[in-house]
């Protein structure tokens, strides 16, 4: 497997990064997973576009897009995969212990791995621990994912692939590493990025070509949804079954069936919308 690392293609059982990378010493980085069908990246373009807003929120040097295109595309060239997840890390680079970024610049790392694709439906878990919708990091894909790695493994214990969370106010907003929409007398919902989730790709576009609205959701709408869904690169638009203890018969329901038609439709045509 080759990964591309600060330049170059390396062999990534020899590519080593700093130990005093301040990506793994305090978690200063951000990052973006794309999903490649047959050797291509969807929607790259909205990606790097995002990498470079979580750059500025998080006060990084702004990341040279056409570099991380072109190792984007060695990457995927180098190791063929039907249906892959490359993920782009950038972080603030070799720097002292602490807080404090030092002068030696950022490290870019991409890489890709095989995945499959997903079940039509899934269970889901609310956690009881909250979004803040007023941090220094919100709407930021950073690699401080640690209080999703927790509600996620809580979400396997339960047999469930998700864990959603409210926010601060009680109301809905996102889950570890999707964003999720309820249907609500056949209108299709989801929180706005006011709620504090992360403005998803899939989200977006699901948005956009199913004229979802966005609203602000008390947490308990999952109580009385008609049907549920979850949006992520990986997952695309995919059904919910059960919600906690609620069982939601014949998921995917007729709603969200006809967003996964349409979603997997229009991304077949263009694969950078």
């Amino acid at each position: 497997m080759k990964i591309w690392l600060d330049g170059g293609l390396r062999e990534s059982a020899s590519a080593r990064v700093s130990v005093f990378d301040h990506g793994l010493t305090v978690g200063d980085g951000i990052f973006e997973t794309v999903k490649t069908v047959d050797g291509r990246p969807f929607a790259l373009t909205r990606h790097l576009d995002r990498l470079a807003r979580s750059a500025r929120g998080l006060g990084l040097p702004e990341p040279d897009l056409d570099e991380v295109r072109r190792a984007c595309a060695a990457v995927i060239d180098a190791n063929p995969i039907s249906l892959g997840r490359l993920r782009i890390t950038y972080t603030g680079g070799e720097s002292p212990l602490g807080s404090d970024r030092g002068a030696h610049g950022p490290t870019l790392l991409v890489a890709l791995g095989e995945t499959a694709r997903r079940p039509d439906a899934t269970a889901v878990i609310t956690v009881p621990w909250t979004r803040n919708e007023r941090g220094a990091l919100t709407g930021l894909k950073t690699t401080s994912y640690a209080e999703n790695v927790v509600a996620l493994a809580r979400a396997r214990e339960q047999g469930a692939s998700e864990a959603l969370f409210g926010n601060t106010a009680d109301r809905l907003c996102e889950g570890t590493g999707s964003n999720v929409f309820v249907v609500l007398d056949g209108e299709i919902h989801t929180p706005p990025v006011a709620s504090g989730c992360l403005a998803g790709i899939t989200r977006a576009l699901t948005v956009d070509w199913t004229g979802a609205k966005e609203t602000d959701l008390p947490l308990d709408v999952l109580d009385r949804a008609d049907e549920v869904f979850l949006t992520s690169t990986l997952r695309d638009v995919q059904g919910v079954h059960r919600v906690d203890g609620r069982e939601l018969p014949g998921a995917p329901g007729p709603v969200t069936a006809k967003a996964m038609r349409i979603f997997d439709e229009r991304a077949g045509n263009d694969l950078d919308p």
